[in-house]
C-alpha cells in the first residue's frame, strides 16, 4: 500500500520541481525586464518597450514555436540574449507554458 502511495506522488513530485525550477528561472532570467507578472512594467521593461505579453493580442500573435525560438536564439539587435546554450529543451518548454499561464 504504502509503495503504491508513493508511486503516485512521484509525478506530482516532478511537477512541482518543475514548476520551482522555471519560476526560478524566470525570476533570474526574465523578470528584470518582463517583470513577475509579464507586462514588462519594470525599469528596463519601461525603458525597452518590451511588449506586454499578458494581452490577448500579445499571445494570439505569438505561436509556442516563436516564443520557444524567441527564448533560444535571442532577439538580434535587442537586449533579449539567447538561451538556448543556457537552458534545456524542458526549461524553455516550461517558460513557454509560463508565459501561457500569464494571459489576462
Amino acid at each position: 500500500m504504502r509503495l503504491a502511495i508513493l508511486v503516485a506522488l512521484i509525478p506530482l513530485t516532478f511537477a512541482s520541481a518543475a514548476r520551482a525550477d522555471v519560476a526560478e528561472i524566470w525570476q533570474s532570467k526574465c523578470a528584470m525586464c518582463h517583470g513577475d507578472d509579464g507586462k514588462a512594467q519594470t525599469k528596463q521593461g519601461k525603458k525597452l518597450k518590451i511588449d506586454d505579453v499578458t494581452t490577448a493580442e500579445w499571445q494570439a500573435k505569438h505561436s509556442d514555436e516563436v516564443i520557444r525560438k524567441t527564448i533560444t536564439k535571442g532577439i538580434p539587435k535587442t537586449k533579449m540574449k539567447p538561451f538556448g546554450e543556457k537552458l534545456s529543451a524542458a526549461e524553455i518548454d516550461g517558460l513557454v507554458k509560463h508565459l501561457r499561464s500569464l494571459a489576462r
